[in-house]
């Protein structure tokens, strides 16, 4: 359910947070971008859906079309391949960085166990600290207090 407060933000900054901001909405050239309120030049999604149908209904060319929407060729060929495989939902931009805990791997976890105490607190910082000083790894202990709670 939305929050009243969820309904006062704005298209971008959803667009931001969802991670489908355009980081170039004034390289868009195509003048329905410019001259109506339904094509958002900020919507990285609807821009690059607009891009594959101008090539594939409209037959520009790629290049002509990686131009008039400002992107590479290459980024115009990552789209395509994307919506091929998934429909528009391979339109959305893919979140950068680790898909979880990347550091916690399973020897590090069967560290942090035989260093639990049973019926004891978890002490995740002097448990950070074990790590770093016998493993050589930095791991923030909040990340050592959710990996141990999912494995409980």
């Amino acid at each position: 359910m939305t929050s009243h407060s969820d309904s006062k933000r704005s298209k971008a900054d959803t667009l931001r947070d969802e991670g489908a901001l355009n980081p170039a909405p004034g390289k868009v050239q195509d003048p329905k971008f410019h001259s109506s309120d339904f094509f958002d030049p900020y919507d990285a999604v609807q821009v690059r859906y607009e891009m594959l149908r101008r090539v594939s209904i409209d037959k520009l060319s790629i290049t002509e079309a990686s131009e008039e929407y400002g992107v590479s060729r290459p980024t115009y060929y990552q789209a395509k391949a994307s919506f091929e495989t998934a429909g528009i939902a391979g339109l959305v931009p893919s979140k950068r960085g680790p898909r979880g805990p990347h550091k916690l791997d399973d020897d590090v976890l069967t560290f942090l166990r035989t260093h639990l105490v049973p019926g004891a607190p978890i002490r995740a910082r002097e448990l950070a600290k074990l790590i770093r000083r016998d493993l050589d790894i930095d791991i923030h202990p909040r990340s050592i207090e959710r990996a141990l709670k999912k494995t409980q």
